[in-house]
């Protein structure tokens, strides 16, 4: 007796469920951002600001004390969080059809949004440029660093590629 091979892989399913569980997190705090926006843009206020750190004469010439300038990078930091959310639930669906190809392309532009935000925008420029490392109370660069690493592992799985597929000898 012969039995057909399942299509349903366990690259697939770690995939998409690393693919959902970083859509459901992103979607939960662009949704977070947005209803409850005062919360975090306290948060992003004093980052820039610098208004925490040692106020070191030698860094405090780059800090953004325009409440407008302020108020304008977070709102695209939300809209940012958005568009990732969307990437990554429509990645999660195509994981979950087993669209290989389309949800793979999905889930990387998703997660390469997460790196970016998380990487280049929140450790390297908030933690560094801002010094957001200085402060004791508006200090982010823990869980921009979780939700960076969780992002590249799921991004490398995604990228591992999928089982080779061999032609019937018919």
């Amino acid at each position: 007796m012969t039995t057909t091979p399942t299509q349903h892989t366990g690259l697939r399913l770690a995939a998409g469920v690393l693919t959902g569980i970083l859509a459901l997190y992103i979607a939960l705090v662009a949704l977070g951002n947005i209803t409850d926006f005062g919360t975090n843009q306290q948060f992003v206020r004093h980052v820039l600001a610098m208004d925490t750190t040692f106020k070191d004469d030698d860094l405090m010439w780059r800090a953004v004390t325009s409440t407008a300038l302020q108020d304008t990078a977070y709102v695209l930091v939300i809209v940012w969080e958005t568009v990732a959310a969307l990437l990554l639930i429509r990645g999660t669906y195509l994981w979950v059809r087993r669209r290989d190809d389309l949800a793979r392309r999905w889930s990387t532009y998703g997660l390469l949004m997460l790196l970016l935000l998380f990487g280049a925008g929140f450790i390297a420029i908030g933690g560094e440029w801002f010094a957001m490392w200085q402060s004791k109370t508006w200090n982010g660069l823990d869980a921009a660093t979780r939700v960076f690493l969780l992002s590249g592992v799921a991004l490398i799985v995604n990228l591992l590629p999928g089982p080779v597929r061999r032609a019937d000898p018919a």
